[in-house]
């Protein structure tokens, strides 16, 4: 495969085992819905902790482009944003990069604007699923310029209000379609009653991370998970002082270090009660062979003489597949990784991709429609592709740490979700 991109030589350690902290930027899921809802509030927002990412500086900037003030400061606590929410208005661009996040939840808030608010984004962006989120606005009666393609580009011809009332939809493509229109009900006329029909939601954690986040900023949020049916009610949201939690998905190739090369890795301030997804990862990798306790200060991963293979659902977690996977290449036995058949819409086809790379590598990786099947076989040196995607590159780096001469394809995609991801790595291996 040709690609304009650098390649980056992993670090090799082999068995050597490692001792260190490590602190992970703030978390992405938490950043951006954040800033959707203290752009509505009546009154201003401190962040702290916030990541500073690709996705988050788009996320932002669209909400700037709309007319909301976000101003950096620091003290002892660490950096922080002050969110001023103001009406939101147009005419505005808004890129959305290759950004889930950013592509889904804006537009519903670009809604709440008076004016045309154009959307567009990088190529890939144009071929990630978008139809569910800009069909729910056009039947809350939105005006959306999109040529019949249902996807980007477009251009929203926002009136200032959504109505709201009783909207049903799909999202067993992607969480994001729901949670898009749960965060901005709270400022429409009649709040919302949303009803997912369809496959299984992908992604539950997600959901309750957007259903305690709002209620934490003051919606009234009534949830009938039997019905799979959503209610928030219409009403003023109020700023907070909100410490942003460490990206626990983001620890994962992190602590995957422990469990490669031996020794333990402390992963500061990792929370002892979180609604995000990746804390999961305590009890995958304790099943993967690993020790995992609670210390002062952090979650501390100690490895294993193994690591195990692991027949486990991904369907809530898929954002933690590509560093499980690599892992499971390095396992005693073989995995099978199920229920992830929605990340072939992610930043890439991350299933494909995945059997791609490592095959590539003298791998044994079979693929299915939802499941990824491993075993594990002698790895040899050779190129990682990323295709774009920062999930990609963080496996090949774990590989890289006991498969001598793997280069990683364009590292620099990992500052979607990490500011300097090849700096912290490298630190860790000095």
């Amino acid at each position: 495969m040709n690609s304009s991109h650098p390649l980056w030589p992993a670090p090799f350690r082999g068995k050597r085992p490692v001792d260190a902290i490590v602190t992970i930027p703030g978390s992405k899921s938490v950043t951006n819905r954040a800033l959707i809802l203290a752009a509505q509030a009546t009154t201003p927002s401190i962040i702290r902790r916030p990541l500073v990412s690709r996705d988050s500086e788009l996320m932002s900037a669209g909400l700037v482009a709309m007319g909301i003030g976000i101003e950096s400061g620091s003290d002892a606590q660490g950096d922080y944003w002050v969110i001023t929410p103001v009406p939101l208005k147009g005419p505005a661009k808004v890129d959305v990069g290759n950004a889930g996040t950013v592509m889904r939840f804006l537009p519903p808030l670009a809604a709440l604007a008076t004016g045309d608010i154009a959307f567009d984004g990088d190529p890939r962006s144009y071929e990630r699923p978008l139809g569910p989120v800009i069909k729910a606005l056009e039947d809350l009666g939105i005006t959306i310029e999109h040529e019949g393609r249902y996807s980007l580009p477009m251009v929203m011809k926002s009136q200032g209000n959504i109505p709201g009332g009783n909207l049903t939809i799909d999202a067993s493509a992607s969480s994001q379609f729901l949670s898009a229109l749960l965060l901005v009900a709270p400022s429409m006329t009649n709040g919302i009653t949303v009803k997912h029909s369809g496959g299984t939601l992908p992604s539950m954690p997600h959901i309750e991370m957007t259903v305690q986040m709002l209620r934490d900023f003051g919606a009234t949020v009534t949830v009938d998970a039997a019905a799979q049916t959503w209610r928030v009610e219409p009403g003023a949201l109020h700023g907070v002082d909100l410490v942003i939690e460490p990206d626990l998905s983001n620890a994962a190739p992190f602590i995957s270090l422990a469990m490669v090369c031996g020794g333990s890795i402390t992963i500061s301030d990792w929370p002892r009660s979180t609604t995000q997804p990746g804390d999961q990862l305590r009890d995958i990798f304790t099943s993967m062979g690993s020790t995992v306790e609670f210390v002062d200060g952090g979650l501390k991963v100690t490895g294993g003489e193994r690591i195990h293979g692991i027949d486990i659902d991904l369907h809530d977690v898929g954002e933690l597949t590509p560093s499980i996977a690599a892992l499971a290449t390095l396992a005693d036995s073989p995995s099978h990784l199920r229920g992830i058949g929605h990340l072939r819409l992610h930043e890439t086809d991350r299933l494909a991709a995945l059997t791609r790379e490592i095959n590539e590598l003298g791998g044994n990786v079979t693929e299915e429609e939802t499941a990824l099947h491993i075993t594990p076989a002698p790895l040899h040196s050779g190129v990682f592709h990323t295709y774009e995607d920062h999930r990609l590159a963080t496996a090949g780096a774990v590989i890289g740490l006991v498969v001598d001469g793997i280069e990683v394809e364009n590292i620099a995609t990992t500052r979607k979700t990490l500011t300097d991801f090849p700096g912290l790595w490298k630190s860790l291996l000095a």
